[in-house]
């Protein structure tokens, strides 16, 4: 994004005086800094409403935690004086993990403070058992950081579909992958040694995309998420909206008129059974399109010229959009975002989501911010999430 004149520069979040926001100072000077940076120490005192003084302390305590540091080049003041001296993050020296679990592979990553993925690998499912896969998630973290010995991990973020308990670290039940109670913190923080955050995927892309992507700045925010997992998260300013036991966002179930897909819970036309990446992908297979069971091989095909492949992905788009349009009315957020692979890689598929959402929002209804690295960004945010809402409780003096 294009920085704007120092004269109309927006806090990314809510002013430290906010009595509704549980953020700590040191929490909104980083935030800050991820937004702006580089950034004069002044400008941040102006953004936050937090005094120079405290601005300044909070500056020295981050840099000391290895956070931030001062830019090589000062800016100057506007006449006489010293002039300032921006600081910015220090994304050089640190990584966190992220992890992805889905349903034919999980994911691996290492992201720099910025959100940014310095390496990743998928990992097939040989089984999908807990112990086996969190194990090879360990092993693969390991993996990628014996190619960084220079950086310094601040711990691991995992995003899986299904019900997923923030507070305890665990996923409560994931049909697809037979999962049940599953202390997905506890197993993989005893593998890595490291902090273990996790969260459901939905949740976990609203982060990035108010971290790093799109929606940042905007005052709420719907993310929805098709992949063989359908699901959804809901934002509002800068919190996400979890609800007892992180049940929220559930919509697997949700009719959609005129489904003709036998759904597990045993009626017909469920969200997830209609629009979910298994059914397009047999669904290709029906048509002759590919025999196997990646939706990034219906992508192939349809960019390769296959007019039934491109007719798949446009009408699950306009299903998707309608289901967005749904939600759209029910919660009136500011800003959609939605990852769904046609619309990450076709203009017709984004152009038939926005029409099936309504015309009238169709501007505020984005496609992922990440299209070449969303599930390595999954992971990574709700580790990053963490560390930018209470940067002291996840600086290396923690771990």
């Amino acid at each position: 994004m294009p920085r704007t004149a120092a004269s109309t520069l927006v806090s990314p979040v809510p002013r430290a005086a906010d009595s509704d926001r549980r953020r700590t100072s040191a929490s909104v000077v980083l935030r800050s800094v991820l937004e702006h940076g580089p950034v004069a120490r002044s400008t941040i005192a102006r953004l936050t409403g937090l005094s120079p003084a405290s601005v300044t302390e909070h500056c020295a305590r981050l840099a000391e935690l290895g956070l931030v540091r001062e830019s090589a080049v000062p800016r100057r003041s506007n006449g006489v004086g010293r002039p300032h001296v921006p600081v910015d993050l220090d994304d050089a020296r640190f990584l966190v993990g992220g992890v992805h679990v889905a349903v034919p592979y999980t994911t691996v990553a290492l992201l720099d403070l910025r959100g940014r993925v310095v390496a990743r690998r998928e990992l097939k499912h040989e089984r999908t058992d807990a112990g086996w896969v969190l194990a090879r998630a360990a092993e693969g973290l390991a993996e990628l950081l014996a190619g960084v010995p220079d950086r310094r991990p601040l711990g691991v973020g995992v995003a899986v579909g299904g019900w997923v308990e923030r507070e305890t670290g665990s996923v409560v039940e994931h049909e697809l992958l037979g999962w049940r109670e599953v202390p997905v913190r506890e197993l993989l923080g005893a593998r890595t040694g490291l902090p273990v955050h996790v969260d459901g995927h939905a949740r976990a892309l609203v982060n990035g995309e108010r971290l790093f992507g799109r929606a940042r700045g905007s005052r709420s925010v719907l993310h929805l998420f098709m992949g063989n997992v359908v699901d959804a998260a809901f934002a509002t300013n800068d919190e996400v909206h979890h609800g007892p036991r992180s049940a929220a966002g559930a919509i697997a179930h949700l009719p959609v008129p005129g489904g003709t897909e036998p759904c597990a819970c045993g009626r017909t036309g469920c969200l997830q059974a209609e629009l979910s990446e298994r059914t397009l992908c047999r669904r290709a297979r029906a048509a002759g399109v590919t025999g196997s069971a990646n939706p990034m091989h219906v992508v192939a095909a349809a960019a390769g010229g296959d007019a039934t492949a491109r007719r798949l992905l446009v009408e699950r788009a306009r299903a998707t959009g309608r289901a967005a349009g749904l939600l759209l009315d029910v919660l009136n957020p500011e800003t959609v975002v939605v990852t769904e692979v046609g619309v990450i890689h076709f203009e017709d598929c984004l152009a038939a989501l926005r029409e099936a959402a309504g015309t009238a929002r169709a501007a505020d209804v984005l496609p992922t911010s990440f299209p070449d690295s969303v599930l390595a960004v999954a992971g990574g945010s709700v580790v990053l999430d963490a560390l930018f809402r209470d940067p002291l409780a996840a600086s290396p003096e923690a771990i």
